[in-house]
């Protein structure tokens, strides 16, 4: 069995997005002929943390795990947050406080001195390790998964050292990510984050993206050989569903987080609506939001008469999360409304076609989530100011429901997305890279 280095900030206990990619797609190399050997954090600060996760990780396995310095423990003391609290993922806000001089200036830090990411630290001192351990236990190729993009950089390192094929996948963009111009960069600092993404993109063997624009947009920065594998889902599609129960409620499900950027105003201007003109409707709608929420999604949904109709969860274990889906009328997935959004392509969408359920996508209509609904006969998509075309949507659905007919079209080509299939997709890959 060939041997390949996965380098990974996130790995079980992390729970959230983040984890799943490489978790769910390394449980299926094995049976390729790949051992996977997991290279990833000892101590790290995840948002959250998932226990039920542990048991995805294949038998076969190696999972190296070593200390990292990350400089949360300072930006905790500085802004005088509890050191067990849990610092949020992006820039979510859950408090609504307006931020103080300390917020920002920690904001300038992190983009102008961590660069490309808070994992910086962690860099040399990997890249001294694997040197060492990679010549008493050799592997044929690596793969690093950013974000952090610091990954890409300890398999840059390694690659100038050891000359191993090497395949940088990128789950979310780099310098184009929805966030960049948040971080208020200098000049010098943005020529640095530039200047190393295209020697990552460009010394790579393989450069991977889970999406078509963002695939595009990494062959403008420098990219040569670029190629799309999209996140998938890691269950049997269509089959356990049948036996989990069905919400009575009309209820529209949102998992994962909801930063500002993902706040549709016009969908929860549609929603009140059509609750004030509906005493019907009213009583039946049911909204539930599952993971971290920014506070200016509980105002807008205050602010439209839903607050009464809203549920909020923080955090549900993935191995509950089908549940969740197949359980809910509608799934509602909502795209980041940044420059980025058509190649914004969650891990939750093909999670969601897999639950069989139909999904209310708000966000671009010729954008790769649109793309793969439409091929999928999953459910529908509507712009981001399209508030007439989110109700007539909306007033759609409800009425299936009543009439008990809301459902799905079956679509044999969902199984090209589940992750037995996409880690075939890698395999090749990974083969192609021994001879070049």
């Amino acid at each position: 069995m060939k041997r390949v280095l996965i380098i990974t900030y996130y790995w079980p206990p992390s729970g959230g997005s983040g984890v799943q990619r490489w978790l769910k797609m390394s449980k299926y190399l094995p049976e390729n002929g790949w051992q996977p050997v997991i290279y990833t954090a000892e101590n790290a600060e995840y948002p959250v943390k998932d226990a039920s996760l542990e048991k995805d990780v294949c038998a076969e396995a190696e999972v190296i795990r070593r200390p990292i310095v990350e400089p949360y423990s300072f930006y905790k003391k500085f802004l005088g947050i509890r050191k067990e609290q849990k610092v949020k993922a992006g820039f979510i806000d859950e408090t609504g406080q307006q931020k103080g001089w300390k917020e920002r200036l920690s904001v300038w830090i992190r983009g102008n001195f961590f660069i490309p990411d808070a994992r910086c630290w962690w860099v040399k001192p990997s890249v001294k390790y694997l040197k060492e351990y990679l010549k008493e236990h050799p592997v044929d190729a690596m793969i690093s998964t950013g974000p952090p993009h610091s990954m890409h950089l300890i398999a840059m390192k390694l690659k100038e050292a050891t000359g191993l094929p090497w395949i940088a996948d990128f789950r979310d963009p780099w310098t184009e990510i929805d966030f960049y111009q948040d971080l208020h960069l200098t000049r010098r600092a943005d020529r640095k984050h530039h200047r190393l993404e295209h020697e990552v993109l460009t010394q790579a063997d393989k450069v991977v993206a889970v999406g078509w624009d963002m695939a595009e947009g990494l062959k403008r920065l420098g990219a040569n050989d670029v190629e799309v594998i999209p996140n998938g889902y890691d269950w049997e599609a269509q089959t356990n569903n049948k036996t989990l129960a069905l919400s009575s409620d009309f209820t529209l499900t949102h998992i994962g987080i909801i930063g500002p950027n993902r706040n549709d105003h016009q969908l929860w201007q549609a929603l009140g609506e059509l609750k004030a003109a509906d005493p019907q409707f009213a009583s039946k709608l049911k909204i539930r939001l599952i993971g971290q929420v920014d506070q200016s999604v509980a105002k807008s949904i205050e602010t439209n008469g839903l607050t009464e109709n809203t549920e909020f969860i923080p955090y549900i274990p993935h191995d509950q999360i089908q549940e969740q889906q197949a359980g809910s009328q509608v799934l509602l997935l909502l795209i980041n409304n940044t420059p980025n959004a058509k190649g914004i392509l969650t891990g939750k969408l093909f999670e969601y076609i897999a639950a069989g359920r139909p999904i209310l996508c708000i966000g671009p209509e010729d954008g790769d989530a649109a793309r793969i609904i439409d091929e999928a006969h999953a459910g529908t998509s509507v712009g981001f100011e399209e508030k007439e075309k989110m109700k007539g949507v909306v007033q759609g659905l409800y009425q299936r429901y009543l009439d008990g007919a809301l459902f799905t079209s079956s679509n044999a080509s969902i199984e090209r997305y589940s992750r037995r299939n996409l880690a075939k997709e890698s395999v090749k890959l990974l083969n192609q890279t021994l001879k070049q």
